[in-house]
């Protein structure tokens, strides 16, 4: 690489990961190429210009970015910081999002006032922030959006080619095998893209392989042929990797839980916990630390009935505290809920479940519905404020250390209880905060969960050499791996290294 960062003030190397789909690996091997890159001693960023998601984390300097770049920031051993990802999109309707700018929210807009002028009025602040990655860091590994082929929305892209014509960016497209149609999802991508922005596709990568490598040669040499474009690795598919993606249960927890091998209890219990499946669902990561215990079984639920042999139920955070409110009294889970602390069978809220356990919310900011009756099952009043509370506390809960990350608008005034807990209070078996990330607390973590198996009345001991943090060291371990033995990584260098190829030939019919 070069001379090191801000030595001659020349930019560090980049490369842009797009998919051809949403869901396509793009945050995994964004993050893999990261960590592959730090264990040869560069020194790498990963980048994100634009992110929609509501699973997000909170830097040491207070602001806002996605879960999955301070994910890819711990694969490149760096700490994670705005200039990552400068916008981040949270959505509160299936119309509306708010737009956090450099870690902090400026407000709500619809999807047609985004891309009507707001987004192109972006491309500046991106820039300037990979511009900055760049002289400080020997590479930056940029994440695309969704597809670059969204031919709707190109005048406005700043994530995809957008990004990678400012910033001149080669570009490597991820496709999922597993979905099928991957060799015309690489066609069809680079043959809708115009010339400008083929020229800055430089290869293909597969991801999610199973079987025998040499029956997909044959293909990727069409698809060389008929593109001009080498693909640069084939990966396999990988079971339970169970990192932090950027939404959607269909690849959280939900899926790596099942595909996982579940390690068998250290006690005579298992431990069963169930996540309401809210709407508008954040940060569901937080439940990851418990199902990384020997012996705990997590699983996301919708029915009332779901939560009858639950040990533990999980209300966890959500963009829409009042809509989630309702959902639950709609599916019969709020009457579940209260059945459950009369009958002192554990329930822990999380940030707006926290909310939703307490007595009154008064919300004018995020649902404006004003004042409404929360489930009454711990004694808190909740006021929603304009300014949202973005923090990394440090604290002691049940005699151990903790930490944790606080995102919410949601302001709690806590009456009364039986324990503080964190921010919050315990009433009975009913345990609420809103601090996420704290269950990543080992320490803390085994403490709650002997609590909970206590009062659920389960011999399940947690196991005492569970570490969440190595444990997530090794899946970054493992995705560097996945790049290191699958991918064709001095091809990947000289494109972090040189840039763009020349005389990559355009695919017809291309965009107009």
């Amino acid at each position: 690489m070069n001379g090191g960062p801000g030595t001659s003030g020349k930019l560090g190397g980049g490369l842009l990961v797009a998919g051809t789909t949403s869901d396509a690996g793009k945050s995994v091997v964004t993050a893999g190429i990261c960590r592959w890159l730090v264990r040869q001693g560069v020194r790498v960023a990963p980048f994100k210009a634009q992110n929609m998601s509501l699973n997000s984390f909170v830097t040491r300097e207070g602001a806002e970015i996605g879960r999955a770049q301070a994910m890819q920031a711990a694969a490149a051993r760096v700490e994670p910081t705005a200039l990552m990802n400068p916008v981040l999109l949270k959505p509160g309707s299936d119309r509306t999002s708010q737009v956090v700018l450099l870690g902090k929210p400026v407000g709500e807009l619809s999807a047609r006032g985004y891309h009507a002028g707001r987004q192109e009025q972006l491309l500046g602040t991106v820039t300037d922030c990979l511009a900055e990655l760049r002289r400080t860091h020997d590479a930056v590994i940029c994440e695309g959006a969704g597809s670059p082929a969204e031919i709707n929305l190109r005048r406005t892209d700043i994530v995809n080619m957008g990004i990678a014509r400012a910033a001149r960016l080669p570009v490597v497209v991820v496709g999922d095998i597993d979905r099928g149609g991957v060799f015309a999802s690489f066609f069809g991508t680079t043959a809708l893209l115009s010339k400008e922005d083929q020229a800055l596709v430089a290869g293909y990568l597969v991801n999610k392989f199973r079987g025998d490598v040499t029956l997909l040669e044959p293909g990727l040499d069409m698809l060389r042929t008929l593109t001009g474009r080498p693909t640069l690795g084939v990966l396999p598919y990988r079971h339970g990797l169970g990192i932090d993606e950027e939404d959607g249960l269909r690849l959280s927890l939900r899926g790596a839980v099942r595909e996982s091998v579940a390690a068998p209890p250290h006690g005579a219990d298992v431990l069963r916990v169930a996540v309401c499946a809210v709407p508008l669902m954040s940060n569901f990561t937080d439940v990851d630390a418990l199902a990384a215990e020997p012996g705990v079984v997590v699983r996301f639920v919708d029915r009332a009935e779901e939560l009858a042999d639950a040990d533990l139920v999980v209300l966890p955070g959500t963009r829409g505290t009042v809509r989630a409110l309702a959902w639950l009294r709609e599916r019969g889970l709020a009457d579940a809920l209260a059945r459950r602390a009369a009958e002192g069978r554990p329930v822990l809220g999380i940030c707006g479940g926290f909310q939703i356990l307490g007595e009154h919310i008064d919300d004018e900011v995020e649902s404006k519905a004003g004042a409404v009756a929360g489930l009454g099952l711990l004694p808190v009043r909740v006021r929603f404020a304009a300014g949202k509370t973005l923090a990394r506390p440090v604290g002691e809960a049940l005699g151990e250390p903790v930490e944790g990350y606080e995102i919410h608008h949601g302001v709690a005034e806590v009456t009364g209880g039986d324990e503080e807990f964190l921010d919050g209070c315990r009433v009975g078996s009913v345990w609420g905060t809103h601090w996420h990330g704290s269950l990543e607390s080992d320490g803390f973590r085994r403490a709650f969960l002997r609590r909970v198996a206590a009062d659920a009345g389960r011999a399940f001991v947690p196991a005492p050499d569970t570490r969440f943090g190595t444990l997530r060291e090794e899946q970054l371990d493992l995705l560097g791996d996945l790049v290191e033995e699958h991918a064709d990584t001095a091809a990947l260098l000289r494109l972090i290294e040189e840039g763009v190829p020349e005389g990559l030939p355009f695919v017809p019919p291309g965009a107009p």
